[in-house]
């Protein structure tokens, strides 16, 4: 069952601006990142359904948090069926994150009071993600389908709309700063976070500091 609310997840993924996107098979090497994560500032972490057992390590990082990041709200992504979400959400996920936009899972989700964020490739599924109650919509992949450009010409119509871009999310201030100033909600950022020599090296601190930095950087760009 969900620890935090929907309103409290919504304004944690809104106030700090990004949501880490991780999977790793080893539940040790995952408990560290997320911890590292937490001490870097972030308060919505993403881990993705895309391994054998994936579910198993989801389970102790859920009961980790709870202890080590009391403060820390834990999503499962890549989850593409409702089967899957109501396995998530019985294993204490706070929110759902998809690649793609399934009605049956934004029920799911809305039984239960889940943000459900789906992922978008154009206003017409942003628009129908709207209408199935997802307060927050994924595009994805962003870069492929315009980048900060095309998070811009949605809002102009759709200025209500609260997006979350992932893929071409870069911790660098040229990248960020573009899509803050586009006018997205947050952003989603996977292995730019985590390098693969940092992870094999074990250099937690490394990955607090990449953190602090992307979260520093999306504040300041809000403010201008």
């Amino acid at each position: 069952m969900a620890k935090f609310t929907k309103t409290q997840v919504i304004n944690a993924m809104a106030s700090t601006g990004m949501v880490p996107v991780f999977y790793h098979k080893d539940v040790e090497v995952a408990k560290q990142v997320l911890k590292a994560c937490y001490i870097g500032g972030v308060r919505a972490f993403e881990f993705t359904n895309r391994g054998d057992l994936a579910h198993e390590v989801f389970t102790e990082l859920i009961k980790f948090a709870a202890v080590e990041c009391p403060d820390m709200i834990l999503g499962a992504g890549t989850v593409i069926d409702a089967g899957t979400a109501s396995l998530y959400i019985q294993l204490g996920a706070n929110f759902i994150v998809s690649p793609l936009f399934n009605p049956d899972v934004a029920k799911v989700c809305n039984r239960r009071l889940i943000p459900y964020t789906p992922g978008c490739g154009s206003v017409s599924e942003i628009g129908f993600a709207q209408e199935a109650g997802c307060d927050i919509c994924k595009i994805f992949p962003a870069g492929n389908v315009g980048g900060p450009s095309f998070v811009k010409n949605v809002m102009a119509p759709m200025p209500w709309s609260m997006l979350m871009v992932t893929g071409a999310v870069e911790p660098t201030e040229e990248n960020l700063s573009g899509w803050v100033k586009a006018g997205v909600t947050c952003v989603g950022m996977g292995s730019k976070l985590f390098p693969s020599s940092v992870i094999a090296d074990k250099n937690w601190p490394a990955i607090a500091d990449k953190c602090r930095e992307a979260l520093a950087i999306i504040a300041k760009y809000r403010q201008k």
